[in-house]
């Protein structure tokens, strides 16, 4: 399983990637949003940049989304966005317009992200638009009372069943137990918040056992 992380925080994505683990990065505009210190004077070439930035610090994909609702207007902002450097991901909404977009770009060369897929029927019209990663968003669904890991399930199994390249990107991930059933149910990527990385470490035995070993390795010195 890849694991991509879902921020556009430079501190987090540097320090993820130094733990050797980090395969790609997600952003959106509302993580981009969390970042910026004034909003009003940050426009979509300051939006850019920092997506240059990004790609200097991993090659694995990097995952960029458009910010514009037509097709058209989806494709041309794909393609800017693209040109940004080679591992930028084209993130376009699962809608009809950006089936569209991603049917086109995907044409052109340029992998895609289809996002904010909440069912099984628009996860397979993304992987035959030809989208490189889908992202199913398990954890608004879980806000709605609704089980967010039975869609993974279904689209790992429809997508094995027509052998789509389409890879499944487990997005909106809340907590470790939903790595280690994406990851039971063999879909290809999940995105994690830093926090959630950090969780996947973390064991209260290892910590204990640790400072057992530690106080035992003090006669050593």
């Amino acid at each position: 399983m890849k694991f991509f992380i879902d921020t556009a925080n430079l501190d987090e994505i540097r320090a993820a990637n130094e733990l050797g683990v980090l395969d790609g990065v997600t952003t959106n505009p509302s993580l981009v949003a969390k970042i910026v210190e004034d909003p009003e004077r940050f426009t979509y070439e300051d939006f850019k940049e920092h997506i240059a930035k990004i790609c200097t610090i991993l090659d694995g994909p990097v995952s960029a989304e458009v910010t514009t609702l037509t097709a058209d207007e989806m494709v041309s902002q794909g393609e800017e966005l693209a040109s940004i450097a080679g591992n930028v991901v084209v993130k376009c909404p699962l809608t009809l317009e950006g089936l569209k977009a991603v049917r086109t770009l995907s044409s052109k060369g340029i992998r895609t992200n289809a996002t904010l897929v909440f069912s099984p029927t628009q996860a397979i019209l993304a992987a035959k638009a030809g989208a490189s990663f889908v992202s199913p968003f398990v954890g608004r669904l879980d806000d709605i009372s609704t089980e967010g890991m039975a869609l993974i399930e279904q689209i790992v199994s429809i997508y094995g069943n027509y052998r789509f390249s389409t890879e499944v990107l487990v997005a909106s991930v809340r907590h470790p137990q939903h790595v280690v059933e994406a990851a039971m149910m063999g879909a290809d990527v999940a995105t994690l918040p830093f926090k959630v990385i950090e969780q996947l470490a973390r064991h209260p035995l290892t910590d204990n056992g640790l400072d057992r070993f530690m106080q035992d390795a003090a006669v050593f010195k």
